[in-house]
């Protein structure tokens, strides 16, 4: 018998009928389950293996019944726990004592919680120990100390959580917000008559083309004001400047220091010198270049003020 030829009940086709047929499946006396397990273990007997399984499916079930508050649909979560008692069944050892449902129980438990933090948000919201203990602890803890409501959490009881579960109370306030709001739809329907997404509301963040001209005028007015500035510095400044400065994997003072002979100190000052200098010749030619947008204006101004007479004198 092969692994195609065993067929697993799948609580797709119906929960309540997923239910009813799992209960045909007998449950094992401890002698039983350690003959089939040492069959598996020893002879890889796919056999035995499904018989495991299939005695446990109930024992799945019932675990995964304890997690109907998450709001994920059952049928999902029994799978999940299905494949957990797989890899419990798979990692079975006998001869150690234990029954399988004790051992298989965390395997069971844990492939649960997996996937109901993987589901939970597209936001992964369980990155670490005490983020996943606050996530299937709150809940529980909410309804022991009465805080039955759906909204905030008072700061006594996240105070009281957060002193029994060892976490910060600022990771409770966090955690009790997340599951207030899960993930809705950008592609929701919103407004009186339902014609708009969401999505169709949202800003757009993207720079706009006026942006991006402005951006890239600037870059190339910035390279343009540097490059003639340049001209004002020595053949050795320039290289230095350009070295330090202009390249995007910058050289160090001590390897310009070897090239040119000289202390790593004195490479510092001269690169310091090039560039008071450099700045000097830009603010100069940022002045030149506005005196000359003046004059330009002023000669315009005066030229139409004397044309303007003329036009007058021909009119007349």
């Amino acid at each position: 018998m092969t692994a195609a030829t065993l067929p697993i009940p799948s609580p797709e086709a119906g929960l309540t009928a997923y239910l009813n047929q799992i209960k045909r499946f007998p449950l094992l006396a401890p002698e039983q389950e350690y003959s089939l397990a040492k069959r598996f273990h020893d002879h890889d007997d796919i056999g035995a293996a499904h018989e495991l399984v299939t005695s446990h499916l109930r024992l799945v079930a019932k675990i995964a019944m304890g997690y109907r508050r998450y709001g994920l649909p059952m049928a999902d979560v029994i799978a999940e726990g299905n494949l957990g008692l797989m890899k419990a069944v798979k990692k079975f050892e006998p001869e150690k004592g234990f029954r399988l449902s004790t051992y298989a129980m965390w395997w069971v438990k844990a492939s649960i919680n997996e996937y109901i933090l993987n589901s939970w948000s597209l936001v992964k919201i369980g990155t670490v120990s005490t983020q996943k203990r606050i996530f299937y602890n709150l809940r529980k803890m909410k309804a022991q100390l009465g805080s039955y409501d759906e909204g905030g959490l008072t700061d006594e009881h996240a105070t009281q959580i957060a002193d029994t579960l060892q976490v910060k109370k600022a990771d409770v306030h966090a955690m009790n917000a997340r599951l207030q709001s899960r993930d809705r739809s950008l592609n929701a329907p919103v407004g009186e008559e339902g014609n708009a997404e969401r999505v169709d509301l949202l800003p757009d963040t993207a720079p706009n083309q006026e942006e991006m001209l402005e951006a890239r005028q600037t870059r190339d007015r910035s390279r343009v004001l540097v490059h003639t500035a340049l001209q004002v510095l020595n053949e050795r400044e320039r290289h230095i400047i350009t070295q330090r400065r202009l390249i995007d994997d910058p050289v160090t003072l001590e390897t310009l220091g070897e090239e040119y002979g000289l202390s790593r100190e004195r490479v510092r000052q001269i690169e310091a010198r090039a560039l008071q200098k450099l700045e000097a010749r830009i603010r100069d030619i940022v002045k030149e270049e506005k005196r000359g947008v003046h004059a330009a204006i002023s000669d315009h101004a005066a030229g139409q003020g004397n044309a303007l007479p003329a036009a007058e004198r021909e009119a007349a």
